[in-house]
């Protein structure tokens, strides 16, 4: 490989990182917009299906496929209508430490749930940092210091996480197509939520500037999804996947240090080494290896950007 690819995957690795990053400081200002959690990813799921009709449509032995619907239903509709709940009434930086944070975390637990063994022992010390982690972020919690809507909100992003790790795992042994998997979960999330979207679920489109409607839709329909897609693919194939595995752990972070001038948020002693153990644990287990663990949360992150749309 040379220099000038090894400098251009570097770069859109980074890039990568800040669209995930940028995701959820826009995700976490959208929570304050007076948009509903349902307008949201509806816009969302309207935008990029308009979107998918210029970019080409999945197979139509797609729609035959048991297993892609139930796909739509965790990686897309269940799992952005809990983030998007979630960000009402927590920080920016606890979806950063507990989504894309938790990920190699979970997706080794689901492994050693589903019998796949244990991960390797040199991995050991990235996933105790990342308990550790998550111990300093609930210990608010468990001191009774936090809010009753913090509960509910980090609860939210724990169930979150757990279907993305479940949709990662299913998505990785199923091998499906990227763009197959990227069309058709949205198209299929697009016409079960829609309809009941525009029926029955609270709305508050009336209540909120055109401009930041427009922005907010554009915004999730696009920018993570097809540029953050492309990026991070081109990060891959530049250098490997366990090395932008490693680069991802940035995200929490990155992620919680934004926070603070962009949206005013605080970041005390006890949530900035939360997001420390988190990231350095991620990378530490990245980084040990190309065991099974490691390569399932490397490629999450691929499935995550490709479901963006």
């Amino acid at each position: 490989m040379t220099s000038l690819s090894l400098r251009q995957g570097y770069l859109a690795a980074f890039a990568a990182v800040a669209i995930w990053s940028g995701f959820m400081l826009v995700a976490r200002a959208g929570g304050h917009s007076g948009l509903t959690p349902y307008d949201v990813l509806g816009l969302r799921l309207a935008i990029a299906s308009l979107l998918l009709c210029f970019l080409g449509l999945p197979p139509r032995a797609s729609w035959r496929d048991g297993r892609l619907w139930l796909l739509a239903l965790i990686g897309c509709i269940g799992f952005c209508l809990l983030c998007y709940s979630a960000v009402q009434w927590v920080p920016a930086a606890h979806v950063a430490l507990l989504i894309p944070g938790l990920q190699p975390f979970l997706m080794a637990l689901l492994l050693v749930l589903g019998g796949q063994g244990w991960p390797p022992a040199r991995q050991w010390p990235g996933y105790g940092l990342m308990a550790l982690g998550v111990g300093l972020l609930a210990l608010p919690l468990l001191q009774g210091l936090a809010a009753t809507q913090q509960w509910l909100g980090d609860g939210l992003l724990l169930a979150a996480s757990l279907l993305w790790a479940l949709y990662g795992m299913l998505a990785r042994r199923w091998q499906l197509p990227a763009w197959q998997l990227t069309a058709f979960v949205t198209l299929a999330s697009a016409v079960l939520y829609l309809p009941v979207y525009l029926l029955w679920l609270p709305k508050g489109l009336g209540q909120v500037p055109l401009g930041t409607v427009v922005g907010l839709g554009i915004f999730h329909a696009v920018v993570p999804a097809i540029v953050g897609m492309l990026v991070y693919l081109r990060a891959v194939n530049a250098l490997g996947a366990a090395r932008m595995s490693a680069l991802m752990a940035l995200i929490p972070v990155l992620t919680g240090m934004l926070a603070v001038p962009l949206l005013g948020e605080p970041l005390d002693a006890a949530l900035a080494a939360a997001l420390l153990c988190v990231s350095v644990g991620a990378w530490l287990v990245a980084r040990s290896g190309q065991g099974g663990s490691t390569r399932l949360a490397a490629n999450t992150f691929s499935k995550e950007q490709t479901c963006r749309t």
